[in-house]
């Protein structure tokens, strides 16, 4: 069974570890909110290893120049984007399945005056004779 990226697992000298860093410069970016582990009961960080991922993103990123400022706005477009592309999932997913539901439920006719009407798959509509106002005129 693999194990869940997002489980808050590592206490922060493990955390530290993994991500090379020095355990201080992990609580730093927690203070700043770039990577925030998990609380448990006593107020311990637990990392993820999604957590750790991100850690060394933090460090490839500081390595490459970048302030501490703009690596948050980096990982803060970073989810954005995460939870665009997950929504845009799910509203696919969701249209498909609406399309083939309507599909199978539902046909389209077009009515005695012009409108349109929705029938079940294989029902007729009601044909015009049965449907057709009758005026009797008595002739002169």
């Amino acid at each position: 069974m693999p194990i869940d990226p997002y489980a808050p697992i590592f206490v922060i000298s493990v955390a530290a570890e993994l991500a090379e860093m020095h355990p201080q410069t992990l609580r730093q970016y927690d203070r700043l909110g770039i990577v925030s582990p998990s609380r448990q009961g006593g107020r311990q960080r637990r990392y993820s290893q999604r957590d750790v991922e991100m850690l060394r993103e933090v460090q490839r990123l500081s390595k490459d120049g970048v302030s501490l400022e703009g690596i948050k706005r980096i990982l803060d477009l970073e989810n954005q984007v995460a939870a665009l592309r997950a929504r845009l999932t799910e509203l696919q997913a969701e249209l498909a399945n609406t399309q083939r539901a309507s599909d199978r439920r539902r046909v389209f006719a077009a009515g005695i005056a012009g409108d349109v009407v929705s029938l079940a798959r294989g029902q007729r509509p009601e044909s015009r004779a049965s449907q057709a106002l009758v005026i009797w005129r008595p002739q002169h």
